[in-house]
């Protein structure tokens, strides 16, 4: 099956092949990666990539579809997201235009009712006509599964949805199906290639972990980043590319609110070529440094420490209000996120002196869950 761009999408052969593939098109993977991704393509598993933001979580799923030839459908979460935005939902404003439109149908088709009840159950015998594949509204998932051609389906900052979404999800990535209650049972074609991104802003569920490979993208070493920003092509001189490394490097040790990443590195590099930059110069540094700090107190603090930075010197972080302890930051949200045993026990499907209650899951998605060997035909 020929991709979107013309070419047959393509597997790997080795784990050097990984890393050689992905070069190609711009992405620097080092043997773990490269090795993770490699029996990722070859196990048919997802893979959950979590570590701060901006070290490259996303770059890898956009690079895996350029360096496979394959389409790249994503999935992007947030809080108070529901199934209908991942999975799939009823065009109802088409079904009302077609109902409007065959209006003179249905009167056709009710005229012979002798009161409310039998009106209702002759519409009720075609129903399906309204629930069919021509007013399904396909969402990432769905599409994902439904594709005619081998995808890249990115479902990035899963961590940031709500925990009924990973339910969602697990159908999906154990059987890579979709059960649409009113069609039936969806099996993708090709199996695709799925990435879950997280930020540890909370931690996923076991169940979730379990069907995946699990990788953690942690800041690289100063050489690898530097390696990173020269194939970027940002126009840095050499000797300043180095030393700004060394300064970001630095700005990750004093206890930002948001540490700047790769992506900000490179983001900085190329503002600095853009100013003409062809030494380290503080002053400069102090006059951008918004590229790279995001909130006020990170510019503060940054703003401290960099003359120090610049002369090559790791300055000691200095504890504020504001910081980890302080109920009000992302950092302690975190951490009251990730208490162990917060869900109460059985929440994970271990068993308990006292068995817990079942969980609650929406009509809709329990019949999902359990639709697919139970009269529906299977896609």
């Amino acid at each position: 099956m020929s991709s979107r761009n013309g070419h047959r999408p393509q597997s790997f052969a080795s784990v050097e092949e990984v890393t050689s593939r992905l070069g190609d098109v711009g992405y620097l993977a080092d043997r773990a990666l490269a090795t993770t991704v490699f029996l990722q393509a070859r196990l048919g598993k997802p893979l959950l990539l979590e570590g701060p933001a901006g070290v490259g979580k996303t770059e890898l799923a956009k690079a895996l579809a350029a360096a496979t030839g394959r389409p790249l459908l994503r999935l992007q979460c947030y809080e108070g997201q529901d199934e209908t935005k991942a999975l799939y939902e009823w065009d109802y404003g088409k079904q009302m235009l077609y109902t409007q439109i065959l209006r003179e149908k249905i009167a056709q088709i009710v005229a012979d009712a002798d009161d409310l009840a039998g009106a209702v159950e002759a519409i009720g015998a075609h129903d399906s006509v309204f629930f069919s594949e021509r007013f399904l509204a396909e969402r990432p998932l769905l599409r994902a599964i439904r594709s005619p051609e081998p995808v890249v389906l990115l479902v990035d900052e899963v961590d940031r949805a709500d925990e009924a979404l990973e339910a969602v999800l697990l159908e999906m990535l154990a059987e890579y199906q979709v059960s649409v209650p009113e069609l039936g049972t969806f099996t993708a074609r090709h199996v695709p290639l799925v990435v879950l991104t997280s930020n540890n802003t909370r931690d996923l569920s076991a169940a979730l972990k379990r069907r995946c490979l699990h990788l953690f993208l942690g800041y690289p070493s100063a050489e690898r980043e530097l390696e990173i920003i020269r194939s970027k092509s940002t126009g840095l001189p050499e000797a300043v590319a180095g030393h700004l490394v060394d300064v970001v490097r630095g700005l990750r040790e004093q206890g930002l609110r948001k540490p700047p990443g790769i992506s900000e590195a490179i983001d900085w590099a190329r503002t600095l070529a853009l100013l003409g930059a062809t030494e380290p110069d503080t002053a400069l540094l102090e006059d951008t440094i918004s590229v790279v700090a995001k909130y006020e107190r990170d510019v503060e603090r940054a703003l401290r420490v960099l003359p120090a930075l610049v002369e090559g010197e790791r300055p000691v972080p200095v504890p504020e209000t504001g910081g980890a302890d302080d109920p009000g930051t992302g950092a302690a949200l975190r951490a009251a996120r990730d208490t162990p045993g917060r869900h109460g026990s059985g929440y994970y499907g271990e068993r308990t002196g006292t068995q817990a209650a079942p969980r609650r899951v929406s009509g809709s998605q329990g019949e999902r869950s359990f639709v697919a060997n139970h009269g529906r035909r299977t896609r």
